[in-house]
């Protein structure tokens, strides 16, 4: 399978994962996801290595499910675990270097219902 690489804005933060080329892209339109333009590519933690972990700090919100991780230096958040997927990260499209991947279908989530809409994301990205 494919690597590709996903960094913070300043490169302190890297996530270094496997996927396919073109992947299923989910665009949710809760509260945070909406404000910062976040594309989801859920991965599964095994496939996925971690640097910089040392400059993150984590904010929750809500439920407090979600471990949302931003770089100290540049407050960018390339990755998280989202409470929809806990087994897994949620890399953010926008912070992949070298467009090494793309959509193959966009899904469209209702973050904003989050409860009601969940277990059609489920069903949709596994």
């Amino acid at each position: 399978m494919p690597a590709h690489k996903a960094t913070c804005h300043c490169g302190t933060v890297q996530i270094f994962f496997e996927a396919p080329n073109k992947v299923p892209i989910t665009i949710c339109n809760c509260s945070i996801c909406e404000r910062s333009g976040y594309q989801h590519i859920f991965v599964p933690q095994d496939q996925a290595t971690i640097l910089g972990d040392s400059n993150l700090t984590t904010y929750r919100f809500g439920t407090r499910a979600a471990k949302h991780f931003f770089c100290q230096t540049c407050g960018v958040k390339a990755f998280y675990i989202p409470k929809s997927h806990p087994e897994t990260y949620s890399v953010n499209l926008r912070c992949v270097v070298d467009d090494t991947i793309s959509a193959s279908e966009t899904i469209e989530f209702d973050g904003q219902n989050w409860d009601k809409n969940i277990n059609a994301l489920r069903n949709a990205t596994e």
